[in-house]
C-alpha cells in the first residue's frame, strides 16, 4: 500500500510544528526534507535539514517540475521537492510537511490525494496569548502575526480537516485518527 502525503497548515503561534515533530515521534511518518538556497549552518546536516543547493540547481529544479511548491523568502528558495515525496510514499511511507497556505493549496492542485489538515487555535485570544507567551517578538511583529492569521483561518474551509490545538496530545491523537481513516478508504476504494 502506498504511503500518505500529509500537509499541516495553520497560523504562526498555533503549535503546527510541535503536532509534526510529536507525529513523527509516535509514529512511522517522516518529515518530507526541504529544498533551498540557504547556506548551510553549521549543526545541520544536508540530506537531512535541508536539501542544500545553489540558486541555479533549484531554478532547474522548477523548471523540471522538481518542485511541488515554493517560496522566494528573505533571498532565498525553499520548497518541496518531487521525488523525496513521491519515492517514499511508493514505499509505503508517509510523509508530512509543514507549509504555508499557498503552499499547501498549490499540493492539493497538484496532488488531490495529499491529505491536508489545518490547524485551527482553540480561540483568537488563545492564539495571541501563546505568541505573545515565545518573548521573540516586538508588539510591531506581534500585531502582524495576528492580522495574518486572520486572513490564514478564513482560508480553512479549503482543508479536507480542521482540528482545534486544544492540547497537542489530543490534535496528534485526532490527526492519527483521521490517518488511519484515510488510509482505510485509500483500501475501500482500490477493492
Amino acid at each position: 500500500m502506498k504511503g500518505k502525503f500529509i500537509v499541516i497548515s495553520g497560523p504562526g503561534g498555533v503549535g503546527k510544528d510541535t503536532i509534526a515533530k510529536e507525529l513523527v515521534e509516535r509514529t512511522n511518518i517522516i518529515y518530507s526534507v526541504s529544498m533551498t538556497t540557504r547556506k548551510i549552518r553549521s549543526n545541520e546536516v544536508d540530506g537531512k535539514d535541508y536539501f542544500f543547493v545553489d540558486k541555479n540547481t533549484f531554478e532547474d529544479n522548477i523548471k523540471n517540475n522538481n518542485i511541488l511548491e515554493y517560496t522566494f523568502f528573505n533571498g532565498n528558495y525553499y520548497g518541496t521537492p518531487r521525488d523525496f515525496v513521491f519515492n517514499n510514499i511508493d514505499k509505503g511511507i508517509d510523509v508530512i510537511a509543514v507549509l504555508d497556505i499557498k503552499g499547501a493549496l498549490n499540493i492539493e492542485k497538484i496532488y488531490p490525494s495529499a491529505i491536508s489538515i489545518f490547524i485551527m487555535p482553540p480561540t483568537f485570544e488563545e492564539l495571541e496569548r501563546r505568541i505573545r507567551e515565545r518573548g521573540t517578538d516586538s508588539e510591531d511583529v506581534i500585531r502582524q502575526r495576528l492580522k495574518i492569521a486572520k486572513e490564514e483561518i478564513k482560508n480553512s474551509n479549503k482543508y479536507d480537516y480542521v482540528v482545534i490545538n486544544n492540547t497537542v496530545d489530543k490534535s496528534v491523537e485526532e490527526i492519527i485518527t483521521i490517518i488511519k481513516k484515510e488510509k482505510n478508504m485509500y483500501i475501500w476504494k482500490n477493492k
